[in-house]
């Protein structure tokens, strides 16, 4: 099957490879003009946008337009009701004129598939009054090598006048109005198309008519017709996505283009040339094998090792191989070696509607490229080699950066999105889910079930561990409980969450999913969760014990088990066997965890285990950075107050900064310092003996610049109330050191906050 899939691709490649020419049997659009100052014979200039006033005089300079039926030439307004100027009765003034004509000619030649010089020759002046109209009909050659018209509409109040252009089994309708005197629109098509301009309902629409000629008036040109490769390529296709599920067969198909595009650049309407000729095959034949094409930006970085593959005369060349002076490194010198790491990715997704899908970035494999192999003999796009350093050898990066044309199967477009990582297929995962929203649609609506199928492959296919990603999560889960599909939140839960994928920044998205399964079910799965992460993640384990006691109305005792689990575990006791050292290591909770778990184990009234989780936490927990915090916590709420742990945590805290301030706070009363220091070397123990000293407040080290700062780094680690400046005073320079007060100065700091801290602590209950 395998080879089967490579065949079809390497043959749809060498399919669109055929396809050489570009453009459409149409080309349409609007350009900024530089005012023609178009002058009639007899009349004088008109005024643009043109004015109604001027319409009677207009058409007393013009004449019934006839129409040729064979041989003859008539007129008859049932067929053909419109008014005409020769041009040799018309004449432009504007010295930018031309060049507004020649960018609108070359716009139009490029986009039906000329690419050579094209003449634009005037032809006429149409003037449709209100009840203007012309029935299909084809174009006569009016000029030796006119291939196509050119319709340019001047600016001019109508309604109505619509072009259509027919060839084959194809049709547009061009609405070509336009009032601004600074644009013109235009339509461009075929000498053999049928086309015809629909009635004037009201105001007039005014024409400039060109025949457009190839250079050289070389003739025998006709619309670009690719209905075979259509047929061709939606064959292959129809035998890829026969294939799918098949092993060896890609989830989706990614062809390269030829020319390079912007970011702002890249949309089907933009592509040049061929490119825009490969595109339109591949939709239309994607349209009949049920597959769905999109353009991207493909990106493809490479790092490896380069081997030396030059020579260069000794005496140019540096030591260690580097090169003297300003000598850089030279691509020829070396060449690739082995390919160390590759990334493939495709970005910045746009749809054949115009549109902007929202995709992330999603992976490329190798077999998906069409055809395999396509970018081993093209030139890099970035190349740079390193040449050798230390213990590492000469290395090399290289990068392609190419647009491409994404194809998949449109019953595997999930299948494709899910593969990707999840900053790839999250936000179109988001995508769907706030289109249902939107929609307003029931569950089981034909959206929901987009967003379940690929909600469920991305669940099933979860990355674990050190891919894992608590912002991901959340994301997720917010969507899963979006969508209440309580079978993949449960999926989730027990195969993600409970299986030790869990790092707490989702812990509210995952109580919030957690609440709409049947409460015994989501107590069970939440006491998993607990058992699984508790022993190296207490704190996140804390945190979403906090939400789900938050979330419920139905009161907390459903959380009674994971809770206990809980406790047990800040206690040291584990349902299963745990590493020698967990009792041994602090708890490592913050704040706002140490009140959750309490106001849990509040909720499930069981004062026993909590005190003994209160005696765990004021024995492990830091005082100021988490116990303090968690006391004002407590001060701050009346419910937690009444549960007799946590205020005993808060008594407790209370005492200690009592304690504290009870403590004699006075400034030094000579110049002796603390001397525990972590180094005894020669130029330490002269510190500790200046720190000693109690009459001497000022020492000065003259030593070489490395043991100066060696005595500085002592001074900055052991916390030594000592000042530094470096004197750069005679040989060697000295280090002053001056003592200080910073130990006094911190206290009365610290004595200021305690008093404001009891104030917080001993008159809550008053």
């Amino acid at each position: 099957m395998k080879q089967n899939t490579v065949f079809s691709s390497t043959a749809l490649a060498a399919l669109l490879h055929t396809i050489r020419r570009h453009g459409d049997f149409y080309a349409t659009g609007s350009a900024e003009i530089s005012a023609p100052n178009l002058s009639v014979q007899g009349m004088g200039m008109l005024s643009l946008p043109f004015q109604h006033s001027q319409l009677a005089a207009l058409l007393a300079r013009a004449e019934l337009a006839p129409f040729g039926r064979g041989e003859q030439t008539l007129i008859d307004t049932s067929v053909r009701n419109t008014w005409q100027i020769d041009a040799g009765a018309l004449a432009f003034g504007g010295r930018n004129w031309q060049r507004s004509l020649d960018a609108i000619v070359a716009r139009a030649a490029d986009g039906l598939g000329v690419p050579e010089p094209v003449l634009a020759q005037l032809y006429k002046l149409l003037i449709y009054d209100t009840g203007g109209f012309f029935v299909e009909h084809r174009d006569t050659e009016k000029a030796a090598g006119m291939f196509a018209t050119l319709v340019l509409v001047l600016p001019s109040l109508y309604i109505g006048g619509e072009l259509l252009v027919r060839h084959g089994e194809r049709e547009v309708r061009l609405d070509l109005a336009n009032t601004d005197a600074d644009e013109a629109a235009y339509a461009a098509f075929y000498a053999d198309c049928v086309h015809e301009v629909l009635p004037v309902t009201g105001g007039a629409r005014l024409a400039l008519v060109y025949n457009l000629i190839r250079d050289g008036g070389k003739g025998g040109l006709s619309a670009p017709e690719h209905a075979q490769e259509v047929r061709a390529a939606a064959e292959l296709l129809r035998g890829w996505t026969a294939g799918q599920g098949a092993d060896g067969a890609p989830d989706k198909l990614v062809y390269p283009l030829e020319h390079a595009y912007s970011m702002e650049g890249l949309c089907f309407e933009k592509l040049k040339q061929v490119d825009a000729a490969v595109a339109q095959v591949l939709v239309a034949a994607a349209a009949q094998a049920d597959c769905e094409v999109h353009l991207a930006l493909l990106d493809i970085e490479e790092q490896g090792s380069a081997e030396y593959d030059g020579y260069r005369p000794r005496r140019h060349r540096g030591h260690y191989g580097h090169d003297d002076a300003d000598h850089a490194v030279e691509d020829d010198e070396f060449e690739i070696g082995e390919i160390v790491d590759r990334s493939a990715t495709l970005s910045t997704w746009r749809a054949s509607d115009g549109g902007a899908p929202p995709l992330g970035a999603l992976p490329l494999l190798d077999e998906e490229l069409c055809p395999p192999g396509v970018f081993d003999d093209c030139e890099p796009d970035e190349l740079h080699f390193h040449e050798a350093t230390g213990n590492e050898g000469a290395s090399f990066e290289r990068a392609y950066r190419r647009a491409a044309l994404v194809l998949w199967p449109r019953g595997r477009r999930m299948a494709a999105i899910a593969a990707a990582p999840l900053a790839g297929s999250l936000p179109y995962l988001e995508h769907l889910v706030g289109e249902w929203l939107q929609a307003g649609a029931p569950a089981d609506s034909p959206q929901w079930r987009a967003a379940c199928v690929l909600a469920e492959l991305m669940v099933r296919g979860w990355p674990r561990f050190y891919q894992h990603s608590s912002a991901h999560a959340a994301r997720m889960l917010t969507s899963l409980a979006y969508l209440r599909h309580t079978a993949l939140i449960d999926v989730y839960m027990e195969q993600v969450a409970a299986a030790g994928c869990f790092a707490g920044g989702e812990a509210a998205s995952l109580a919030s999913a957690a609440s709409l399964l049947h409460r015994p079910r989501a107590a069970s799965l939440i006491d998993a969760i607990i058992a699984a992460n508790v022993s190296f993640a207490p704190g996140p384990c804390a945190e979403l014990l906090s939400h789900c006691c938050t979330g419920p109305s139905d009161g907390t005792a459903w959380l009674a088990p994971a809770v206990h689990r809980f406790a047990d575990a800040l206690l040291g006791r584990y349902a299963s066997p745990q590493p020698a050292d967990a009792l041994r290591r602090p708890v490592d909770i913050d704040a706002q965890a140490a009140v959750a778990v309490l106001a849990a184990l509040r909720d499930v009234a069981d004062d026993v285990l909590g005190r003994q989780v209160v005696e765990r936490l004021l024995a492990s927990c830091p005082f100021d950075a988490v116990l303090v915090d968690a006391a004002l916590a407590v001060a701050a709420d009346a419910a937690l107050l009444h549960f007799g742990p946590a205020d005993r945590l808060r008594a407790w805290v209370l005492e200690r900064i009592e304690e504290r301030i009870a403590l004699p706070l006075a400034p030094p009363r000579d110049w002796r310092r603390a001397s525990a220091l972590s180094c005894t070397c020669r130029y330490c123990a002269q510190l500790a003996l200046f720190l000693a000293d109690s009459t001497c407040a000022g020492w000065t080290l003259k030593a070489a610049e490395t043991h100066r700062r060696h005595v500085q780094g002592t001074i900055r680690d052991s916390h030594c109330e000592v000042d530094c400046v470096t004197v750069r005073q005679g040989s060697p320079h000295g280090l002053a050191c001056t003592k200080n007060q910073a130990g006094y100065e911190a206290r009365c700091r610290q004595r200021a906050a305690d008093l404001a801290l009891v104030e917080q602590l001993a008159t809550v209950k008053g």
